[in-house]
C-alpha cells in the first residue's frame, strides 16, 4: 500500500517508529531496541513491514500490540500532521531559511546564528529525558509566534526562549536584554507573554525561561518572573522536582504535542 507514513518518536529514553495510513490511522509501531512490530491493522501487515524494512536492523518480530497505556491511546488518536513531537529544534527557522533565504553576500545571515543557538539548547534539553522531562521544539502559536522549546517535567512546565550570545556580554534590565553592542530588546516581556499564552492553551501554570547560549559574561539585573540560565546550566534542571507527578507530566506532554491545542493560545 502506497503512502504509509513512518514517524520517529522518542519517549522514556526509547526510540519508536510509528506507521500510519494516509488518512492518519495508526497501523503499527516498531520498537528499535527489541525489534518488535506491534501490529494494529493486520490487513496492512505486508505494507507495514515493507515501510519499516529500510529502518529495521535484523529480523522483525511481529505480533499484536501490548495493552495500551493512556498515553498510547492519546498517541493513536493523534493525526501525524497534528503531532509536534517530530519538530526539530529551530524548525521554524529551518523552514524559513530553506524556503525564503535571500543570501547575504557580505555578512552571515543572523537567522543561522539564532538557529545554531536553538539547536545547541535543544540538544541539551533533549538529554533531560532520562530525568523524567519531556520536550517539544518550535511550538507554533497563532499569529506566527513560536515557543522555541516547551519543557514539561517534575518541576512544572517551562516555556524556553533561546538567545544567541556567542562570546558576548549580556546585560539584563527588565524588560530589556542587550547582547554585545546591539540595541536592547524587550526579550523578558516577550518571554513572559509566550508563557502566558502557553498557560492559556494548556490550562496549567507555565514559567518563562531564557537560555543564554555561549555568553561570555552576564550582567544580571531585575528579571521579574523569568528564569535566566546559561546553556551549560541546562543539565541542572534534572535535579529540580517536587511539583508534577509522572502521570501529570505525561498528560500535559500529550496535550502539548497536539497542534490543535495551541489554536486557543
Amino acid at each position: 500500500m502506497a503512502g504509509l507514513r513512518v514517524t520517529p518518536v522518542h519517549r522514556h529514553g526509547q526510540a519508536r517508529l510509528y506507521v500510519s495510513l494516509p488518512d492518519g490511522r495508526a497501523a503499527a509501531w516498531y520498537e528499535r531496541d527489541s525489534g518488535r512490530v506491534s501490529l494494529l491493522l493486520d490487513d496492512h501487515r505486508d505494507a507495514v513491514l515493507a515501510a519499516l524494512r529500510p529502518y529495521a536492523v535484523g529480523e522483525l518480530i511481529v505480533g499484536p500490540p501490548p495493552v495500551p497505556t493512556v498515553a498510547d491511546l492519546a498517541r493513536l488518536a493523534l493525526h501525524p500532521d497534528d503531532d509536534l513531537a517530530p519538530n526539530r529544534p529551530g524548525e521554524a527557522l529551518l523552514t524559513e531559511l530553506e524556503r525564503y533565504a535571500t543570501g547575504h553576500r557580505f555578512r552571515a545571515d543572523p537567522r543561522r546564528r539564532a538557529l545554531a543557538a536553538q539547536e545547541r539548547a535543544g540538544a541539551a534539553l533533549d538529554r533531560l529525558d532520562d530525568a523524567g522531562w519531556r520536550v517539544l521544539h518550535a511550538v507554533p502559536l497563532p499569529g506566527g509566534a513560536t515557543i522555541d522549546h516547551l519543557l514539561v517535567g517534575p518541576a512544572g512546565v517551562l516555556a524556553v526562549s533561546t538567545l544567541d550570545a556567542t562570546r558576548r556580554r549580556v546585560r539584563i534590565a527588565d524588560p530589556l536584554v542587550a547582547v554585545g553592542r546591539a540595541a536592547p530588546a524587550p526579550l523578558l516581556r516577550d518571554a513572559r507573554h509566550r508563557a502566558e499564552r502557553a498557560a492559556l492553551a494548556l490550562t496549567a501554570a507555565v514559567q518563562p525561561l531564557l537560555v543564554l547560549v555561549d555568553a561570555e559574561r552576564i550582567e544580571p539585573g531585575r528579571a521579574r518572573g523569568v528564569g535566566i540560565l546559561r546553556d551549560s546550566e541546562i543539565p541542572d534542571l534534572a535535579r529540580r522536582g517536587g511539583l508534577l507527578k509522572p502521570a501529570d507530566v505525561e498528560s500535559l506532554y500529550w496535550t502539548a504535542r497536539d497542534r490543535r491545542t495551541w489554536l486557543r493560545a
